[in-house]
């Protein structure tokens, strides 16, 4: 049964596009922010702060239009008899929601030379039941904020206490002294003061952190069970005098990483590792010397990356590093003709290839695989779980190895993959990238300048652009820097976007890689293992669209053999908090600083919740903010399951085993 929660079938039809379908929904639809209403003091106003005035509208509003905007005028006595101009713009509505004499609560920006308010929300009426933190939502345009205010009074009225369960068990509730999930909502929606948001909020998060804890726990432990008893040992001496003959000399960590997993797939229990490290530490490398020790026990091996282009990349690499000692190698890509597809079915099914290197495609229903020993998964956070879960189960005793190439502070890394051993590279095989990067106006004469440089030098350049097309050619999007550069470089470019067809798409990148064209205009699509070591500049344009990560990704396409590269970041906004994250970029190549930096801004930060690729999907935790929360429900989740006999942790074992049982694996 659908509950109407209001009278008005406009807000009904928000609730209903935002799923919010009952009282329940609305509870739990959380601020995102708050704003502050206690009264500015008005001796010492400073220019340009945020200023908060309870008094009256002491003129008629006029309204004065412009082609594309209109300017709203009044003026306004505050409590104290000081009378204010207040300028709006784009606010016509207020002359008919306002008349002369309202009492209201004014949020502005003061002016200080012109004594003017730059008005950025008022309401009727003022704070008169001492709650000065007014909640602030996520909402759909055709519901206001106050609107859905009044919701969620309504909705603690039809809700009771007893209505929400309390997933954390009391022996932790006294532990930690957490108020019931009720009053915990209650102060997060309707606080009396900062002290009533965090204390609600508290509740929220522990509860997340506990439930994600308890199923990393029992993963684990599912894994650690799955004994393999007939498992061929790995002849370590044997991949040293293959480690010996390669042409470039392991960095510390990589000979450390191969040993951990080298142990791994000799113990008689399956390996779940993930293996992570900074672009350029040689993840892959890594990767190629596992897939040579499962060669060496005489299973087959599959190599699952998110692209065609680079699983055609590696096929390439593993066909010079491996063809030489007779281990055939196949690949098998969404373009693969269905000719291709099947000669490669029978051959894996019939041992006749060691090694697969593919796109998704090498989990789908008709590949099966005669003796699967390994399964890699290259950028790991590009696939769903149950992609993963679904290769490695096409071998009965295959080991897994996850590789990101997203870092983060090891620490953080053990207890987010509570449930996989974790290896990390830190070293560069060549010294650390020397790669310059900068923020530019589109304008900026130095963006040609940088271009003629290195197409001068004989070097390659990436564009990139978060879109493919745009209405507005001062948007820029892929189409239209394809269509700007053609005319600057004709002959020299290189197209490439997710909507191209293979053939195109292929053509594109043979065409860059070989110097035809050598500049590539692209979408983000190349920010996964595309290996020009040529490369030396990367321009990306409106960077805003990009998380920090995935700049930190891009740029990691240049510089890659050693020399000096430019990265250029063109951004023609004036954003105070972008600027500051595009400077993070400048000011950083370290990978885990980035990483670290990008999950404080990011989220889960703001109280909705962010979801993050490659990490798990917190609706309330902050991963830095609340680290030692985690850290601690890690704790509390192997208290529990060494008592899980106990009447009391009955109810959240259940819980996190039926998701595990639906999701098939946490980290999401």
């Amino acid at each position: 049964m659908i509950i109407k929660l209001s009278k008005s079938d406009r807000i009904n039809k928000a609730l209903k596009d935002m799923s919010i379908f009952s009282y329940r929904d609305v509870i739990f639809h959380l601020p995102r922010r708050y704003d502050d209403l206690h009264e500015t003091h008005e001796n010492n106003l400073i220019d340009k702060e945020r200023i908060v005035f309870v008094g009256r509208i002491a003129s008629t509003i006029t309204q004065k239009r412009f082609k594309q905007s209109s300017i709203s005028k009044f003026s306004f006595v505050s409590r104290k008899g000081n009378t204010f101009f207040v300028e709006a713009w784009n606010r016509p509505y207020l002359s008919k929601s306002f008349s002369l004499g309202d009492v209201c609560t004014l949020i502005g920006s003061y002016d200080i030379k012109k004594n003017i308010i730059n008005l950025i929300n008022i309401s009727k009426g003022f704070i008169n039941d001492g709650r000065y933190l007014k909640p602030i939502y996520s909402l759909n345009s055709n519901i206001d904020n106050f609107e859905f205010q009044r919701l969620v009074q309504k909705s603690f009225k039809e809700i009771s206490p007893t209505d929400l369960w309390n997933e954390v068990p009391s022996y932790f509730m006294k532990k930690y002294k957490l108020m019931d999930k009720y009053s915990a909502l209650y102060n997060v929606h309707l606080p009396n003061d900062a002290k009533d948001i965090y204390s609600g909020l508290r509740v929220l998060k522990y509860e997340e952190c506990l439930l994600f804890s308890l199923k990393t726990q029992l993963i684990r432990d599912l894994n650690n069970q799955s004994f393999v008893f007939e498992k061929y040992q790995i002849d370590k001496n044997k991949v040293d005098q293959f480690i010996s003959k390669l042409e470039y000399k392991l960095t510390n960590d990589q000979s450390t990483v191969i040993n951990e997993i080298l142990d791994d797939m000799n113990k008689p229990k399956l390996m779940y590792r993930l293996l992570q490290g900074d672009v350029g530490t040689g993840k892959t490398l890594v990767a190629e010397l596992a897939l040579y020790a499962n060669y060496l026990r005489g299973d087959q091996g599959a190599f699952m990356v998110p692209t065609d282009a680079l699983a055609k990349q590696h096929y390439k690499n593993l066909l010079k590093l491996f063809a030489p000692l007779g281990i055939k190698v196949g690949l098998l890509v969404g373009s693969s003709s269905t000719k291709e597809r099947s000669l490669i079915r029978n051959a894996l099914i019939n041992k006749e290839i060691d090694i697969i290197v593919g796109t998704h495609i090498l989990f789908s229903k008709d590949i099966n695989y005669l003796s699967l020993g390994l399964a890699i998964i290259d950028e790991q956070h590009k696939f769903g779980v149950n992609q993963r879960m679904l290769l490695a189960n096409k071998g009965e005793h295959a080991d897994l190895l996850l590789m990101s190439a997203t870092p983060i502070p090891r620490t953080l890394a053990l207890t987010l993959y509570g449930d996989l051993d974790v290896s990390t590279l830190s070293e560069f095989p060549h010294a650390r990238r020397k790669i310059i990067t900068s923020i530019a106006k589109t304008t900026d004469v130095k963006i040609d300048c940088l271009i003629n440089r290195s197409l001068s030098d004989g070097r390659h350049v990436f564009i990139v652009a978060p879109t493919i097309m745009s209405e507005s050619f001062s948007k820029m999007s892929v189409e239209n820097l394809y269509a700007k550069y053609l005319l600057k470089y004709p002959g020299k470019i290189a197209l490439l976007h997710g909507n191209l067809d293979q053939d195109d798409k292929d053509f594109a990148l043979k065409d860059f890689v070989s110097g035809k064209s050598p500049i590539i205009i692209s979408t983000s699509v190349i920010e996964v293992g595309i290996d020009v070591p040529d490369s030396n500049l990367m321009i990306i344009y409106d960077p805003s669209h990009f998380g920090l990560a995935s700049l930190h990704q891009l740029r990691g396409r240049i510089g890659r053999d050693g020399s000096m590269a430019n990265c250029v970041l063109v951004y023609d906004g004036n954003d105070e908090e972008e600027l500051e994250k595009l400077n993070v970029m400048v000011s950083s190549n370290d990978g885990f600083k980035i990483a670290e930096e990008d999950l404080k801004r990011r989220g889960p930060g703001e109280l909705g919740g962010v979801k993050q690729s490659g990490l798990a999907n917190f609706t309330y935790v902050n991963l830095i903010n609340d680290f030692r929360m985690i850290e601690a429900s890690r704790e509390d989740a192997k208290f529990i399951l060494k008592n899980k006999n106990e009447p009391g942790f009955r109810h959240i074992i259940k819980r996190a085993s039926i998701e595990i049982e639906n999701k098939k694996f946490t980290n999401a």
